[in-house]
């Protein structure tokens, strides 16, 4: 692997977007960048990889809004030569014939399929669902007075929900939510982990073909796109893990406003404020999907004051948009606007449908928890709780709480 410093002029000013004062001041780490570098920051990712951090949201919105200009497909990326084979970033960035990489017109066919699937599904049946696996996970812990919100609650109400919605048997969700998150702690054993899922996700494809039912994986496999068993099960395998980790993220981060934020919790377990607008608000103060990877510039071009050679990659920071000052002076501004990056922008932004759906799970959760345990409280210090170390996602290690046993 060749020396980044010896081809890199910025090597001696790149941030890096890794190691604990990351982790626990990522918002303050993204005003300090915006000061010394502007909207478009030079950062390191984990192994000193080069690359540039697209903080402003104009300069966001303009390059997911330029595919020609901004490509998905990993190849294109000119640092190739510096990156590891067991680089624990791989499965997030490494090329992959996920509709996520594809482009133009390849893009649209398996984006439509996609979309398609997941707006015929029942959001009355998948709220349902939803609120039963939360109870399901509440009677579990209910009786012993104490939980880790996040282990035994927040992580484990996604999944399920979202791979009863694909089709999947209910007894493969247990392995399959730890094998994704040892994929997203993009730590030792996330390349493994990654091919144990694909084959799982491939399994339950072949097995759909022959015995369709009404989820998503049957409705993809008769959509009219024509789509392969493999680019099936490719597209399904990004849709379950953007399906669990985001979600989950989501939830906790609720739940952590709802213990630490005394105006948050207030209005929330008061009822002046709606689940939905309480998940609103965490959206874009402390959203789950922080840094998105990633773009590559398909010819040299300036963003931000910045000069960026063909090939270099961007991260999306979608939670530093969200706090842009120029578009956002004011933080009530969040009230009621969704004008978040939380889903990111342009062709590439997350489903609507998708959207919804991840919505609807995350309020049945805290709804349901609200009504369960009315009296829930922390029992460590705010300062205390601590965060999963990944450089794209923001979510809690474990929530400890204490209510009265039921």
């Amino acid at each position: 692997m060749t020396n980044p410093s010896s081809q890199d002029p910025l090597a001696g000013s790149r941030i890096p977007l890794y190691g604990p004062e990351f982790q626990r001041k990522s918002a303050d780490l993204y005003a300090e960048m915006r000061r010394a570098h502007g909207p478009v920051a030079p950062v390191l990712l984990d192994g000193d990889v080069p690359a540039w951090l697209v903080l402003g949201y104009r300069e966001v919105q303009y390059v997911t809004g330029n595919p020609q200009i901004f490509g998905r497909d990993s190849r294109r990326w000119n640092a190739w030569d510096r990156v590891p084979a067991d680089w624990p970033l791989l499965p997030l960035i490494g090329y992959q014939p996920t509709m996520m990489f594809t482009e133009g017109a390849e893009h649209e066919r398996r984006s439509g399929a996609l979309d398609a699937a997941l707006a015929d599904v029942d959001q009355f049946t998948l709220r349902t669902e939803a609120q039963q696996v939360a109870d399901r996970l509440i009677d579990a812990f209910a009786g012993s007075g104490e939980a880790d919100l996040i282990a035994q609650y927040a992580d484990g109400v996604p999944l399920p929900v979202v791979a009863r919605m694909i089709g999947v048997p209910e007894a493969e969700t247990a392995d399959l939510v730890r094998e994704v998150y040892t994929t997203h702690a993009a730590g030792e054993g996330a390349n493994e982990a990654y091919g144990r899922v694909r084959e799982k996700v491939q399994r339950l494809v072949r097995f759909r073909r022959e015995n369709p039912a009404s989820d998503v994986t049957s409705r993809l496999l008769a959509h009219p796109a024509g789509l392969t068993d493999e680019e099936i099960a490719e597209d399904l395998l990004h849709l379950m893990n953007a399906g669990q980790l985001p979600t989950a993220y989501w939830i906790g981060n609720t739940l952590r406003l709802l213990l630490t934020d005394d105006r948050f919790g207030t209005t929330l377990f008061g009822g002046r404020r709606s689940v939905g607008q309480a998940l609103n608000e965490v959206l874009w103060e402390d959203t789950p999907t922080q840094n998105f990877p990633g773009r590559f510039a398909a010819c040299d071009v300036q963003l931000g004051g910045r000069q960026l050679r063909k090939g270099d990659l961007l991260i999306l920071g979608l939670a530093a948009a969200n706090h842009d000052p120029l578009v956002r002076m004011d933080p009530l501004t969040s009230i009621g606007n969704q004008a978040y990056m939380s889903f990111s922008h342009g062709s590439h932004r997350c489903p609507y449908a998708a959207q919804q759906i991840a919505e609807v799970i995350a309020e049945a959760a805290i709804e349901v928890l609200l009504d369960r345990l009315p009296d829930v409280f922390l029992t460590v210090p705010a300062d205390a709780l601590t965060w999963r170390p990944s450089p794209l996602f923001r979510g809690l290690s474990a929530l400890p709480a204490r209510f009265t046993p039921a």
